[in-house]
């Protein structure tokens, strides 16, 4: 079996619609706009990258981490770092989701249904292994 490049999550979160609202939550996460306190944060509990997508007021999340995440102790792990339950604070306004949320408990995984070509399937709380 080749060796494992790293695993994939994806997630999706719903804001709220509502053009202002959507466009300040578009900007705060902008270029040099996301706190740098929370992105080492994410980057200290194994997540390597990360890209978020909009369309309307939806949100979708691709996430990549190193191969041995654990996603439940490391969101864990994440609600404890530096800023980050003010960072998920100042965010709520914009979600459909309480101020005292987590990110875990925000941003929902999603289960693969398709892949070209797959040839194993994992479920969403595992990742996606991406191989070389």
């Amino acid at each position: 079996m080749p060796e494992v490049k790293f695993k994939r999550y994806c997630k999706t979160l719903t804001v709220k619609d509502d053009p202002q609202l959507i466009k300040e939550y578009t900007e705060a996460h902008s270029m040099g706009k996301a706190w740098p306190e929370i992105t080492q944060g994410m980057k200290d509990i194994g997540i390597t990258d990360m890209e978020i997508y909009i369309f309307s007021n939806r949100l979708f999340m691709v996430m990549e981490t190193l191969p041995d995440f654990d996603h439940d102790s490391a969101f864990a792990k994440l609600a404890n770092m530096p800023r980050q339950s003010e960072w998920e604070a100042s965010m709520a306004k914009f979600q459909n989701t309480s101020a005292n949320a987590s990110a875990d408990d925000k941003w929902q995984l999603m289960e693969r249904i398709y892949k070209m070509d797959q040839k194993h399937e994992r479920r969403a709380i595992e990742g996606q292994f991406v191989f070389r």
